[in-house]
């Protein structure tokens, strides 16, 4: 009854695997000989090598309760019962430890290029911060020429019109100087006329008073 019970499953596993897969792996159960017949021969042995738990395999083919697989480049025959379709559970436990540290390696890779890029976007920001500030610096510098060429140009024109004022100023000096030096001109004539006419009327009047009183006396 159990000898039929595992031909049975045998024959189910030698069926699936010749129809379903085209790989399998090694049960978690011990390491498992490869041999290069589907039959045990102890002298001279046909071992090849032995697998151990979760190898993966390429089927070949099955015969009669054994598997014909290609491991690398090796070809052999392995007994069916001990090969299943899926990972066993070491397999599949060593599958997620590679899996969880590739992922820890990777996490770690992301974490030191996310600590690089924070690095580089504070050096930016310390860059903005200092060409703002160079930028507000240049603005109050050209402020300040702008505001210096301003009050050169005021004082420029401020300077212009105290030249014309000045030049007022003179002309109207000027002026009053010739009118005063006219002025003085016109007076020194005018006594120079009146002292005349008092010299002619004094004249007139020692010439003229003496004769009467002569006169008066005869």
């Amino acid at each position: 009854m159990k000898l039929s019970h595992y031909l049975f499953i045998s024959l189910l596993l030698t069926h699936s695997l010749a129809n379903a897969q085209s790989y399998v792996y090694v049960t978690d159960m011990v390491d498992i000989p490869m041999r290069s017949s589907n039959k045990v021969e102890r002298d001279p042995s046909n071992l090849l090598k032995m697998l151990p738990s979760g190898t993966k395999l390429e089927i070949l083919s099955t015969e009669s309760g054994w598997t014909k697989v290609k491991y690398e480049k090796t070809i052999g025959w392995m007994i069916s019962r001990y090969l299943t379709s899926k990972a066993p559970a070491q397999a599949q436990l060593e599958k997620l430890r590679q899996t969880y540290n590739a992922n820890k390696l990777l996490i770690a890779k992301q974490s030191k290029r996310n600590t690089e890029l924070e690095t580089q976007v504070q050096a930016l920001k310390n860059k903005n911060t200092l060409l703002s500030v160079q930028t507000s610096k240049s603005q109050a510098e050209k402020e300040h020429i702008e505001q210096v060429y301003k009050d050169a140009l005021k004082l420029e024109y401020n300077n212009e019109k105290l030249k014309a004022e000045a030049l007022q100023l003179k002309t109207e000096v000027q002026l009053l100087q010739n009118n005063n030096a006219a002025g003085q001109e016109s007076s020194s004539r005018n006594w120079f006329i009146v002292g005349a006419l008092v010299l002619f009327f004094g004249f007139i009047m020692g010439f003229v008073f003496p004769r009467r009183s002569n006169q008066r006396r005869f």
